[in-house]
């Protein structure tokens, strides 16, 4: 293959279930989202974590701070099967709902975890500095934080290195707050903990080239045929209006053309593909 692969090599394990036959979903809730208020950073932070361990992410959902959708959501999402992190509405505020729609979505009701409990009074007593009255938990407002650790009946609690507040797990489904700094190492911690064994078992790789001032319609037949003739390869098309500022064949409209798939099954969908090209008439630049 020319140097243009982008590749990541990964050892095949035995007798573990398929990466492959997994999928990795992301629900991001909150209206901060959706009114622009807030740039999500929910998924390139868990596309990053994913890839690291040699996965990928299948699906991305946003939604708003409303029940109903959320309920509708989560139900959904349950039934599929899939590893899904959701963040954000894990608090306490009027516009926290998550906990509760996850424990509809199930069926069933949210308690108070235990273990949430002791983490949340040893985060009171911390941040109380010893004042006698922030340290009371009885206080109506430190009785109104022990919210934050009422999860679905059944869920373990995720550990939170930066407050020491957890999220909660439960049916392969990981809840983890809004804010990307607490986030980011809970999605770490999930997928280092119950998901190693899907780590790194696709030997897969990804490459492709730019078609100056190709058209999709007329490289789709070539695409299918690929497809179709290479069982396990797929053909992607990233069309590009140009960016004067890059200059070269990048300044003008182009295609980035490529395959992607398991390495050993590439070399001559590749070579297929390059030549297909040129036999419709267009020119091929390799990425560098």
């Amino acid at each position: 293959m020319v140097n243009t692969i982008k590749k990541v090599e990964i050892d095949s394990l035995q007798n573990t279930p398929s990466a492959a036959q997994r999928r990795f979903g992301l629900i991001v809730i909150g209206d901060e989202i959706l009114s622009g208020r807030r740039q999500d950073k929910h998924m390139v932070t868990l596309i990053s974590l994913l890839n690291e361990r040699g996965l990928s992410l299948a699906w991305a959902k946003y939604v708003a701070d409303d029940p109903v959708q959320i309920t509708a959501t989560l139900r959904d999402s349950f039934a599929s099967g899939d590893v899904v992190f959701s963040t954000g509405g894990i608090g306490a505020t009027p516009d926290d709902h998550t906990r509760q729609c996850a424990a509809l979505a199930l069926g069933t009701k949210t308690q108070l975890h235990p273990s949430a409990k002791e983490l949340i009074a040893a985060r009171i007593q911390l941040t109380a500095e010893g004042d006698p009255i922030k340290a009371d938990l009885n206080t109506p407002e430190n009785q109104h934080r022990f919210k934050m650790g009422e999860f679905p009946i059944g869920s373990d609690i995720i550990p939170n290195p930066y407050n020491q507040i957890p999220g909660f797990r439960i049916k392969e489904h990981h809840f983890v707050p809004g804010f990307p700094v607490m986030a980011a190492p809970m999605m770490a911690w999930c997928l280092d903990t119950h998901y190693k064994d899907l780590f790194h078992q696709e030997n897969w790789a990804e490459q492709s080239f730019i078609v100056p001032k190709g058209i999709e319609s007329a490289l789709t037949p070539l695409m299918e045929r690929i497809e179709a003739n290479f069982p396990g390869v797929k053909v992607f098309s990233l069309p590009s209006v140009g960016d004067p500022t890059k200059g070269g064949v990048y300044a003008q409209r182009h295609i980035e053309l490529g395959i992607k798939g398991n390495a050993n099954l590439l070399e001559s969908a590749w070579i297929a593909l390059r030549t297909g090209t040129q036999e419709l008439g267009y020119e091929i630049h390799d990425i560098s």
